[in-house]
Parts: C-alpha cells; structure tokens; sequence
C-alpha cells in the first residue's frame, strides 16, 4: 500500500447516512454563528468536525466464520459485562439461562453496529425507556432499546440489543423481521453514546475479558458449541 492509499485509508473515512443530516446542520449552525461574530466559527468547526468523526464508518475485515460459530462484536467499546443470567422475556428468547456480553461505546467510538453471526431475524421489538448513563447496570432494563432475535440454525438462537444511553436518543435499526444478515454486516447505529448486549448459548466459549476494547465486525467475543442441543 502507496503512502498516499494509507493516507486516504485513515483520513476519508466514510460517513453513515444517518449522520449526513446531522453534519449539515452542524455546517449551517457554524455559517450563522460566524456571521455573527467571527471568532464563533473555530468553536463551530471543532463541533462540525467531531460531528463527522462520530459518524464515521471504516471498513472492517471480519473473520472467516466457516462454520457459523464464531460471535464477533456487533460494536465498538468497553467490555462492561460478561454473566450468565436469564433473559427478559421482551428480549423473546426462550427460558433460559444465556451468557450475555455489554459494550459499552462512548462518544468517541465507532457507532455502527454490525451483526454478530449470520442468520435470519425470528423478532424484533423497540422498547421505549428512558436515558439513564448506558454504562450502569439499570440501563438494560430501563433504557430505550432495541432488541433483535437471530435464528443461527435450527438449533441455536441468539439475541443483540441496542440500548440507547445519556445522550443517545435515537436508534436507527435496518433490520426486519425475516431479514438475513451475515457475519459483520451493518444493520444500525446509536446516536451519541449507547451500549448493546449480546445473548449468546451458555456455554460458550468466551474470548474476552471485561474491561477489554472490542471492534465491531473483528473482535470474536466468543464460540458457540454448534454441536451442543
């Protein structure tokens, strides 16, 4: 790779479609506020440029995943959690127990969201909540959140939730009931800062350790005994 791709590689980084009508805004606001008073347009260029650097989306080189067993991040952040415990019956999957895996992503980190496995979407459900810090252990109760059941085969289910946090308040999600996603494809984002949980069997092997940082679509969090009924 030519100095000259590494540099393009790094610095035009594509932006999400969500966040274009977010950097408009942030451009009008910095015109308007340097028509008023000149020095206001550095303070408005600072916002416009982190506004582009939040929304940002790099490409990502996610694992081969032959045997469909792998779980890679499905976001950016701070391993926050890592238990076994039954999940809610809101979430849809059966009763029970499963080993669910939080990040946690500040407004610093990536956004976009991607999908841990490959498989077909059995359920969807938005939840209304409230904005709670993302971090706290209340907030996956709590929060306003978006849940996604996956069916990886006829044997094993899934589950990934986002959870929208203190400064997050919208959650764009794309993906349908009947949808099928593959390993690592982008199926959302959170706006301005957020977590999401993964359920996954229990039993599973677990690759990580809490208070490690995960890349969506590259980190594998975990592998699932596709063996196991």
């Amino acid at each position: 790779m030519s100095i000259l791709d590494s540099i393009k590689k790094s610095v035009l980084v594509p932006i999400h479609p969500s966040g274009l009508p977010f950097i408009i805004i942030f451009c009008l606001i910095t015109l308007i506020i340097s028509w008023i008073w000149a020095p206001l347009f550095f303070i408005g260029l600072i916002l416009t440029l982190w506004c582009i650097y939040f929304f940002r989306n790099p490409e990502r080189v996610t694992p081969e995943n032959i045997n469909n067993n792998l779980v890679i991040a499905p976001a950016d952040g701070k391993i926050i959690e890592i238990e076994d415990i039954t999940p809610d019956e809101e979430i849809g999957l059966p009763k029970n127990k499963y080993t669910k895996i939080g990040i946690f992503m500040n407004v610093f980190n990536v956004h976009v969201n991607r999908s841990p496995m490959s498989g077909t979407i059995s359920k969807r459900n938005y939840i209304p909540g409230l904005f709670f810090n993302a971090s706290l252990d209340k907030a996956s109760k709590e929060n306003e959140r978006l849940s996604l059941v996956m069916n990886v085969n006829n044997k094993i289910k899934i589950a990934f939730v986002q959870i929208a946090g203190l400064l997050a308040r919208r959650i764009v999600n794309e993906a349908q009931e009947g949808n099928k996603l593959v390993t690592g494809e982008i199926f959302g984002i959170i706006r301005f800062g957020s977590k999401v949980d993964v359920y996954i069997p229990i039993g599973s092997k677990i690759n990580v350790l809490k208070g490690q940082t995960s890349i969506a679509g590259e980190t594998i969090l975990a592998e699932i005994n596709s063996k196991k009924k």
